[in-house]
């Protein structure tokens, strides 16, 4: 999972991972950063989104695909240097839907961004790429 595509880019690596909860954790390295020298809130946002929908995917498993249709990101705390890390519960997962909580902490343990994806379960996958 965390050498491959985005994953690699942010330099994710993957400390727990199931239909339950996903658990990564990266640095907060100056490649992320914004002008002013703190982690860019799209950062935040994408790994927010990504782990998400890695959690979804693996709940709903061979029953289909997920697809995000909502993002919601707050971002709390600047941080420039450290160890971030994210973990994503789901708060709802039905036949339809499904939605994941992803809270971000600094190496204190302070919160530094939270949010909230809602995912659309796909039974018939060939219809995402129309």
């Amino acid at each position: 999972m965390a050498g491959v595509g985005f994953h690699k880019a942010f330099g994710l690596r993957f400390l727990e991972a199931s239909g339950d909860r996903i658990r990564v954790e990266w640095d907060a390295a100056p490649e992320l950063h914004q002008p002013y020298g703190i982690v860019h809130g799209g950062v935040y946002c994408s790994v927010i989104e990504s782990i998400a929908s890695l959690g979804a995917a693996l709940w709903l498993g061979e029953r289909g695909n997920v697809v995000g249709v909502n993002n919601n990101t707050n971002f709390l705390r600047a941080v420039r240097t450290g160890r971030l890390e994210a973990v994503a519960e789901p708060q709802h997962r039905g036949r339809l839907q499904q939605l994941w909580r992803v809270a971000i902490t600094d190496e204190d343990g302070r919160m530094v961004a939270e949010g909230q994806v809602r995912l659309q379960n796909v039974e018939n996958a060939e219809r995402l790429a129309n």
